[in-house]
């Protein structure tokens, strides 16, 4: 009875001192959400790119074009403004990049579904399918279904693979295919080839309509360039001028350029949206 006591105290006091003997391990922390710059890399494809390679070129481009504008024009509120075009300039060509990307992407899956459709009636498992359109699929989206098989291949997974390919893809309809088969991986599903058939039928749709009222409001872009860099411009043209750099440093000159750049700016916001499409959102991203 003494020896069973002795056992129940010594549990008891190596209980109260397990905290300072063995403390416990650091918690696995949920991944933090991505941030708007690594959101806007990943839709432009270049996922593998830091965030701070971003913010380094825009610090780069702001100080190049800042350098510039003193060089050529000798007016620091010119300066300024190149600066802050030159560091909006690398987020803007991202923007851009990941625009053709949506545009180029948007007319390739169906493609990509009627392929994924012909695997599956072949007898072909999933993983199999997917990861054979690295090799069979539209030439843009090779490289995403290539690291899938490279990935599904090392770790047999493929739900984590699944994922992965998500996030390179990028993109709302891809991210629409890869829950799709997701779903018919972890419950099993006959109707998947109706799915994806009615799948592309919409994205096809969607596309032929898009390109349709893009290409009619092509001229909503081009009016708001051309409407915010003329004067600008013209303004750079005169400060060339000894008598415009001096004109355009005094307080009334750097007033009209400062109040200019906001007005240009808020101008040229409203001109893009309104010419702006709405985008399908990555409610599974």
């Amino acid at each position: 009875m003494t020896f069973v006591w002795g056992a129940v105290l010594a549990a008891g006091v190596l209980l109260v001192v397990s905290p300072w003997v063995w403390p416990a391990g650091t918690a696995p922390r949920t991944p933090a959400p991505a941030g708007r710059v690594e959101r806007l890399l990943e839709a432009a494809g270049m996922s593998r790119v830091p965030p701070f390679g971003v913010i380094a070129a825009a610090v780069a481009s702001a100080g190049l074009c800042a350098a510039l504008a003193w060089l050529l024009t000798q007016v620091g509120a010119l300066a300024v403004v190149a600066a802050a075009v030159g560091a909006l300039a690398p987020f803007a060509w991202l923007r851009s990049r990941r625009s053709r990307l949506v545009r180029t992407r948007r007319t390739l899956w169906p493609d990509l579904c009627d392929l994924l459709i012909a695997s599956v009636r072949a007898g072909m498992s999933l993983p199999d399918a997917v990861a054979g359109l690295a090799d069979s699929a539209p030439a843009p989206l090779r490289p995403p279904f290539a690291a899938f098989a490279r990935d599904i291949s090392a770790s047999g997974h493929f739900d984590s693979s699944a994922a992965r390919l998500k996030t390179a893809l990028a993109d709302p309809v891809g991210d629409r295919i890869i829950e799709t088969l997701r779903m018919a991986r972890q419950v099993g599903g006959t109707e998947l080839t109706t799915v994806l058939r009615a799948l592309a039928a919409s994205v096809r749709a969607d596309a032929a309509l898009r390109a349709e009222v893009e290409s009619r409001q092509s001229w909503i872009r081009g009016a708001a360039v051309l409407g915010v860099t003329a004067p600008w411009v013209i303004l750079a043209l005169l400060a060339m001028r000894p008598e415009g750099a001096r004109a355009y440093s005094s307080a009334e000159g750097v007033a009209l350029i400062l109040a200019g750049a906001a007005v240009s700016f808020v101008a040229y916001r409203i001109m893009l949206r309104i010419g702006r499409l709405p985008e399908p959102r990555r409610w599974f991203g």
